[in-house]
C-alpha cells in the first residue's frame, strides 16, 4: 500500500518511527510532513496528505500533530477527507468500517510508538463495510456540498 504521511513539528519523531515500521511492513511511504523541530503549521502537512489521497497518489494518509486534533480538523476542511483522530487502534477500525475514513490522525505528545503501530496497523487492514454505512457516508458528502439531508 502506498502511504502519505505528515507531520507538524510536534510529530517528527513519531513520524519517523512510523516511516520505518511501514517501510519494514513492506508499504511504500511518502513522507511529507517536517522533518525538523522548527515551528510549523499544521494546516499546510493537512493539506498535502489530503491531496495525496485524493489524487490516487497514495492510498492512505496518516497526519500527526502534538495531539492530532488541529491536523485532523485541517484534513477534514477538504471535501472528500474522511479524517479520523484516533488515540487507540479500536476508533482507527471503525473509522475505516463504518466511516469510510481515508485517513488517521495522532497526538505525538499523547501516544507512544507501540500505541501508534498498534493504530496504524488497525487503520490500514480494516476494510469499510459498506451497507447503511455507505448511506452515512453519502450523507456526509451531502453535508460537504451543502446539499439537504432530509
Amino acid at each position: 500500500m502506498k502511504i502519505a504521511i505528515a507531520n507538524d513539528h510536534g510529530g517528527v519523531e513519531l513520524k519517523q518511527h512510523l516511516v520505518e515500521y511501514l517501510t519494514a511492513q513492506g508499504h511504500e511511504v511518502v513522507n511529507l510532513g517536517a522533518d525538523d523541530t522548527a515551528s510549523s503549521h499544521y494546516p499546510i502537512y493537512a493539506a498535502r496528505v489530503a491531496k495525496a489521497v485524493l489524487s490516487g497518489a497514495c492510498d492512505k494518509g496518516v497526519l500527526i500533530c502534538g495531539t492530532g486534533l488541529g491536523i485532523s480538523i485541517s484534513a477534514n476542511k477538504i471535501r472528500g477527507i474522511r479524517c479520523a483522530a484516533c488515540s487507540e487502534p479500536v476508533s482507527a477500525a471503525l473509522a475505516r468500517r463504518h466511516n469510510d475514513a481515508n485517513i488517521v490522525a495522532m497526538g505525538a505528545r499523547t501516544i507512544g510508538p507501540v500505541m501508534a503501530e498498534a493504530i496504524v496497523d488497525a487503520f490500514l487492514t480494516a476494510q469499510f463495510e459498506g451497507g447503511r454505512h455507505q448511506l452515512r457516508v453519502d450523507m456526509i458528502a451531502k453535508l460537504e456540498n451543502g446539499e439537504p439531508l432530509e
